[in-house]
């Protein structure tokens, strides 16, 4: 009974096969009991050379030694011998002396893992030729046989030789357009020929291999499933590549109506061609053609709805007998986003209304013309019979959004189960500011009531955490290293955590109190030193002299805390002979709010009446006034502005160590340095650690912004609307980093930096002229690009703001439009057409009047551009009064 598992712990397979050979079903189920426990044992021992040299001859051993078709399926896929398995072919062998049906079986369940689970192809395929059952069509045998024929080119011939030579290619190629998310596979290598899936699976229908009606079927039906852009991009490849006939284009009409309403504009573009060729050809009844042409000209890309009304034009001019039908159809472009789509579509309707016999349709068209943006409607009041626009009232009402208000920090929570949980929520995700200081704060307080229930209410969240070892809370340091650990909130509620637990040594949490954080430096060491330095003295302090509760948590989301409450908290403190953390207090004093000068006077008179030292600082720091604003210079680095700032000298004094460098000049590096915070969850807490000094924050969080616009990184946006509904100054350093943000490559950033101008502007903090020429200064010198700044512009002034984009752009035009002065050879930004789309969308409905610098000689230039077309609509709106 040993010599098998001696052999097995020897890792010698080829013996341990031979041996197996000779044994009866019996025998074999004797061993397994003892193989069992040899791989519970190898679990835990260390990863070294003789546990590798087991697993292989025991992965063939455990298969061979079970009966059940469930048991020896779950074995040869376990994942602890996912990563040393015997070959293929042993497996085939030991196992192919079992009966066909229970073969099929362990093929079927194999073949039902998930891909991750990495069963080889080989062996399953091997198992089908045995067993001679149906070939699986599961997702990890069809993702299998794709890699398998990839991997075949060592046995010559082309990948079309090996499709025309399996067995089961007809059921393995249905099941491929079935399999989700293949298109990467399929599309590589990128050229059709015998050797690409496309190219192959093209010819093999061709040659009749497949059936043409059933992979045109498939083809379609898996463009109108969707799915990922590389997934539809390989199954339209395939189609075109099909070269559909007419007959075969019309027996899918429905399916090409549909394709062409929502479908990815690359797929729509394609049924769009088909769906022209049979319109064109007399092939498609009006009434279809109307129906799909509703639903394209209200897609938001520019290409679609243009081909589409090209299209309604050239089918008009043939057939003036559809007009009653199709011209309707045309008016819902009307109402699309971008004016020049309007114009066209207005052209159109002016061309081929008099071929309207019905009034109904007349109406309709007519109807749909007040949707026309102000300077086409009063066209279409002479041309379509529309309605005259209202009388516009007196004065143009800005309608922005409203600025969201701080919201009121909760109390920690009550019970220590009820900690926890929020705890867990909080590090399964990226902690805000408001569930980050109410779990931090939550921590303390428990921990200083009754540190031993809390730590039986933290059991199950602690459990998962990367610093809790399984052989014990105690057994490690991970926070002990020269990097540091505390990057970003969720790190600092992990180190509370991993202290409670005494995952971190005693002599660590006093190192790094007394030495400071380890913070390398660059632009964001000061913010990042302040925000650490508190979490590792609030963890020492949890150690050694356990804290009531935390001074610093603030009043509300922004980090403010108001004054009368820190004047009760030291009060407490006081009562209880509980001695301030400096970096607790510190904190607190730069949240503390000073701009109510009369809230802060009464505060600072009950701080100094509790007779501390604490309360005499508070009450010296609250009647010096409100808070002092650094100095700013801007400054060109390559194709950046950024920002410089002067020394703030209040915030050098009796203040620790670690925040001193806050109030220190800021300069811009020489050369762009990369530097690792790259936690772009942390910023907003930066911005609440000084929420009456924005410009501080934004200063160092400038060079992250410009990355936005100018290498095209993402995520550091989301510092923005904090700091818009941050207090304090909105000076250059804010106003850049808004400006680098409309200016980024990701819609996200973009939107974010939409919302931090919406904000500022709803708090009458927006410096329109500032923000404006910041913009221009920024195209002109290659940072920002014009067609990414006009799509943030057209999302800000569709939630009615009409009137303050036109005063961020009407600074920001003169600038890009001067360099057209030198003639008709001066070549115009890109873009710069739909920014003065925009721009004269903001006009009209604002109201604006006036002259526009360098506006007429853009109007006065040849042809019919996009830009020269914007430019005279915008000339017309600020210089002529819109008709009535």
């Amino acid at each position: 009974m040993s010599s098998l598992l001696e052999l097995v712990r020897a890792g010698r397979t080829a013996e341990v096969v031979s041996l197996l050979d000779g044994l009866t079903d019996a025998e074999r189920r004797a061993h397994f009991p003892e193989l069992r426990g040899l791989r519970k044992e190898l679990r835990t021992a260390p990863w070294e050379s003789a546990a590798r040299r087991a697993y292989p001859a025991l992965h063939a051993a455990g298969a061979a030694c079970q009966t059940g078709a469930a048991g020896v399926a779950s074995w040869i896929a376990a994942a602890d011998l996912r990563w040393s398995q015997v070959p293929p072919g042993v497996l085939l062998h030991v196992l192919g002396d079992r009966e066909t049906d229970w073969l099929a079986d362990v093929t079927h369940r194999l073949a039902q893992r998930p891909v991750s689970a990495w069963v080889p192809f080989e062996l399953m395929a091997g198992l089908v030729r045995l067993s001679r059952c149906p070939v699986p069509t599961t997702d990890a045998y069809v993702r299998g046989w794709l890699d398998h024929l990839h991997g075949s080119w060592q046995r010559g011939g082309t990948l079309l030789d090996r499709l025309r030579q399996d067995p089961h290619l007809r059921e393995l190629i249905a099941a491929l357009f079935e399999t989700d998310d293949i298109g990467n596979r399929l599309q590589w290598p990128d050229h059709v020929g015998p050797d690409s899936w496309i190219g192959a699976l093209a010819q093999l229908t061709v040659e009749g291999a497949l059936d043409r009606g059933a992979t045109v079927d498939a083809c379609v039906a898996r463009l109108l499933r969707g799915g990922t852009a590389a997934d539809q991009r390989a199954f339209l490849r395939l189609l075109k590549c099909l070269a559909l006939t007419r007959d075969e284009e019309r027996e899918h009409l429905p399916d090409w109506l549909a394709l062409a309403s929502d479908a990815t504009s690359t797929v729509a573009s394609y049924a769009q061609s088909v769906l022209g060729a049979l319109a064109l050809d007399g092939e498609l009844a009006p009434r279809h053609l109307a129906e799909v042409s509703e639903a394209v000209l209200f897609r938001t890309e520019r290409k679609l709805v243009r081909a589409q009304l090209v299209l309604l034009g050239k089918v008009l001019t043939r057939d003036a007998s559809a007009a009653g039908e199709l011209l309707p159809a045309v008016a819902q472009a009307f109402g699309h986003e971008d004016t020049d789509v309007q114009e066209r579509a207005l052209k159109l309707a002016e061309r081929h209304v008099r071929k309207v016999d019905s009034v109904p349709a007349r109406a309709d068209v007519a109807i749909a013309a007040e949707q026309l943006s102000p300077g086409l409607r009063a066209r279409a009041v002479v041309t379509l019979g529309a309605a005259p626009a209202g009388p516009e009232p007196s004065g143009h009402e800005e309608l922005l959004p409203p600025a969201p208000r701080p919201t009121r920090l909760a109390p920690a929570a009550a019970s220590a189960v009820e900690l926890a949980e929020e705890v867990g929520a909080a590090l399964a995700s990226e902690p805000g500011v408001t569930d980050f200081e109410r779990a931090l704060d939550g921590l303390v307080r428990h921990a200083y009531r009754d540190s031993e229930s809390l730590l039986t209410a933290l059991e199950p969240v602690v459990a998962r955490r990367w610093w809790d070892s399984a052989h014990g809370p105690a057994s490690g340091d991970g926070f002990g290293h020269s990097y540091g650990a505390v990057s970003d909130a969720a790190g600092g509620l992990d180190l509370l955590l991993a202290t409670l637990r005494g995952a971190v040594r005693t002599a660590t949490l006093h190192t790094r109190v007394k030495r400071g954080a380890n913070a390398r430096d660059c632009v964001h060491s000061a913010l990042f030193r302040a925000f650490e330095c508190r979490l590792w003295e609030v963890a020492y302090r949890m150690r050694t002299d356990p804290l009531p509760f935390l001074l610093s948590t603030p009043t509300w989301s922004t980090g403010l805390l108001e004054p009368a409450e820190l004047v009760e908290r030291l009060d407490t403190y006081a009562r209880l002979g509980a001695r301030v953390a400096d970096t607790d207090f510190a904190q607190a004093l730069l949240r503390v709010r000073r701009g109510d000068r009369e809230a802060a006077g009464s505060a600072a008179r009950r701080a100094a009446a509790l007779g501390t030292a604490e309360g005499k600082r508070l009450a010296a720091w609250l009647t010096s006034g409100a808070a002092e604003q650094p100095t700013t210079w801007r400054r060109a680095s390559g194709r950046r502005v950024l920002v410089e700032l002067g020394e703030v000298l209040e915030l050098q004094e009796d203040f620790p160590a670690e925040f001193r460098s806050l109030g220190r000049p800021l300069s811009v590096p020489k050369e762009h340095r990369w530097c690792y915070h790259w936690e772009d969850d942390v910023r907003q807490h930066w911005s609440a650690m000084l929420p009456e000094r924005r410009e501080l924050v934004a200063a160092r969080l400038l060079q992250g912004l410009s990355e936005l616009a100018v290498d095209d990184l993402r995520g550091a946006a989301a510092a923005l609307p904090p700091l818009a509904e941050s207090g304090g100054e909105a000076g250059e350093a804010v106003h850049l980093g808004v400006a680098y943000g409309l200016g980024a490559r990701h819609p996200e950033d973009r939107l974010a930096a939409v919302d931090a101008l919406l904000v500022l502007a709803a708090r009458g903090q927006l410096d329109a002229g500032r923000l404006g020429a910041d913009l221009g200064q920024l195209v002109r010198c290659g940072a920002v690009k014009t067609q990414r700044l006009a799509e943030s512009m057209r999302t800000a002034a569709a939630t009615g703001a009409n009137a303050t984009i036109w005063s961020i752009l009407s600074r920001t035009l003169p600038e890009l439009l001067a360099d057209l002065t030198n003639g008709e050879a001066a070549t115009p930004a890109r873009g710069l057409g739909e920014l003065l789309a925009v721009a004269a969308e903001c006009a009209e409905r604002s109201g604006a009047r006036g002259d526009l610098p360098h506006l007429a000689q853009a109007a006065a230039r040849r042809g019919s551009s996009r830009l020269v077309t914007q430019a005279r609509r915008l000339r017309s709106a600020l210089g002529d009064e819109v008709a009535a």
